[in-house]
């Protein structure tokens, strides 16, 4: 299964999403200019992010059959 090229691409993706989290929840952590300047951006980042990480996961569940 980890020499499926879905399965790599959906594992990229689940990295971005917690990537881009740990950058929002640091942001708000720090607050500060960042926060005030990205913290949204950074949010928006994360729910688009994530549902690319659903839509691969549905579709690697589909074609798989699992």
């Amino acid at each position: 299964m980890s020499d499926d090229p879905l399965f790599i691409v959906m594992m990229f993706s689940l990295l971005a999403v917690v990537a881009i989290l740990a950058t929002g929840i640091g942001g708000f952590g720090m607050g500060g200019k960042f926060n005030a300047k990205h913290g949204n951006r950074m949010m928006r980042w994360r729910i688009i992010a994530q549902a690319v990480a659903i839509a691969l996961i549905l579709i690697f569940i589909a074609l798989r059959g699992a």
